[in-house]
């Protein structure tokens, strides 16, 4: 932890920071923040420069933290495909603040275990001999 506060942070390295997220990950998200209009799995591919499969894999990751969202797009002939869109900041910031606080309490809890646990002034531990 103490590395990570003296390394210079981007706002972006609070994707890899809170969800492990990876380089790739971070380039398809700005793709799509870039994007005019929602995207394919193949249009954020082609903006990557890379394979579908790769690219759907991250697309995946940013879906599971709530980076990005997923529409359904409807063919008058019948059957469908999907376009992706980046979430509203506003609520992923407010996700990231959620889970800082959630692991600052959880912090805050463990710190106190540990200083119950270690503490010599506790009338159980053993006496000291002099």
């Amino acid at each position: 932890m103490s590395e990570q506060l003296r390394r210079d942070m981007e706002c972006e390295g609070l994707l890899a920071c809170f969800h492990g997220l990876k380089e790739l990950d971070k380039e398809c998200f700005r793709a799509l923040v870039g994007a005019e209009n929602p995207l394919t799995v193949d249009e954020i591919a082609d903006a990557v420069d890379r394979e579908r499969s790769t690219a759907y894999r991250a697309v995946q990751r940013l879906l599971q933290t709530g980076f990005i969202e997923k529409n359904q797009i409807n063919y008058d002939q019948g059957g469908y495909y999907h376009v992706y869109s980046p979430t509203d900041p506003s609520q992923i910031a407010d996700d990231m603040q959620r889970m800082l606080n959630d692991w600052y309490a959880k912090m805050g809890q463990l710190i106190q275990e540990f200083e119950t646990k270690y503490d010599r002034s506790d009338a159980s531990a053993p006496p000291v001999e002099g």
